[in-house]
């Protein structure tokens, strides 16, 4: 045998094996087989990014030289409303740029540039220690991944999610994105996901009891298949990044305080194509996977509860008028 030959079969057998440890992956999941993915692995974390001393921090970001939190003159739901559209506009132009060969690196620098043009701060940046300007989490990561060094894979799914301080208050959405062309059962992923949160918005009005909303989600993520994450959830936002009340996105009977009118708060379902729990933590502090290795979406928007509804203060008019159509006819 030459030595190339001998080449060829020494790396048909690497690769032999390498899907045979894939097919053991993915059985060991509850994976058939037929859509194994390699499991996310950490890469490298870049320095964290500068932001001109001109921005104004909120009060965990201080730092010398920099500008302390004030509150500007107006209408807080005016800044509300401003902020929620600078957060959406990062979301689209970050969202853009995902495909096959990025980093997530590369997108956190393009969010971090999107925030300052704004004359936004960042705010997950120094946020209790989180070292970056967004979140990106891959496949069966839920929340919480830090960017770093690994390119995005032609297949993959990633979640971006985008929170900026804006005048005093914070704007914060997110999105699951495909990586080139995904397989069926991850589109299933995120389109159900997707649909999930906006039936858990149409559950919105003051006066409402809270867990109608994550009554919405469980029922149709569960109807899918899926598993709806409980460790995590919305949270009241404004001039403080995460306040009461906490928003479950599951039936949590003891969730059932009423909707304030001029409530703002997030609604963020991440939904797992296998079951609900979420497994060990990375050693990064942050990274939160699924316990079984399987896929995980999450879409966000910011709301605020009127007496009629709700005002998405993230989702373009288009998005609202889809998906909220009575709303929308009350509205004009």
């Amino acid at each position: 045998m030459s030595r190339r030959q001998d080449q060829r079969k020494r790396a048909q057998r690497r690769q032999q094996h390498l899907q045979r440890d894939r097919r053991a992956d993915g059985k060991a999941n509850g994976d058939s087989g037929a859509n194994v993915h390699a499991p996310v692995r950490p890469g490298s974390v870049s320095p964290e990014l500068s932001v001109p001393a001109e921005i104004r921090r909120p009060p965990y970001a201080i730092e010398p030289g920099g500008l302390a939190s004030a509150l500007p003159p107006g209408d807080f739901v005016e800044r509300m409303r401003a902020a929620g559209r600078a957060a959406r506009e990062v979301l689209d132009e970050v969202g853009a740029a995902v495909a096959p060969g990025v980093t997530t690196d590369t997108l956190d620098r393009l969010a971090h540039a999107a925030y300052i043009r704004r004359g936004g701060y960042p705010s997950t940046l120094r946020y209790r220690g989180y070292p970056k300007s967004i979140c990106t989490s891959v496949n069966e990561v839920i929340c919480h991944g830090i960017p770093d060094d690994r390119p995005l894979a032609e297949g993959d799914i990633v979640n971006v999610d985008v929170t900026i301080y804006l005048d005093g208050v914070h704007g914060d959405c997110s999105a699951t994105f495909p990586v080139g062309e995904i397989d069926e059962a991850s589109a299933t992923l995120v389109r159900v996901t997707h649909e999930c949160l906006w039936l858990g918005i149409a559950e919105i009005r003051a006066g409402a009891p809270l867990n109608a909303i994550g009554r919405a989600i469980q029922a149709h993520a569960e109807r899918h298949g899926f598993g709806v994450v409980r460790t995590f959830v919305g949270h009241g936002i404004g001039t403080e990044f995460h306040t009461p009340p906490s928003v479950s996105h599951f039936d949590d009977p003891r969730s059932n305080e009423t909707i304030a009118p001029g409530a703002t708060f997030t609604i963020e379902p991440m939904i797992n194509a296998g079951g609900w729990q979420v497994g060990r933590i990375w050693d990064d502090g942050w990274t939160a996977p699924t316990l079984d290795g399987s896929r995980s979406a999450q879409f966000e928007h910011t709301l605020l509860a009127t007496p009629s509804g709700v005002e998405v203060l993230t989702a373009w008019p288009d998005e609202v008028a889809q998906w909220l159509p009575s709303q929308t006819r009350a509205a004009r």
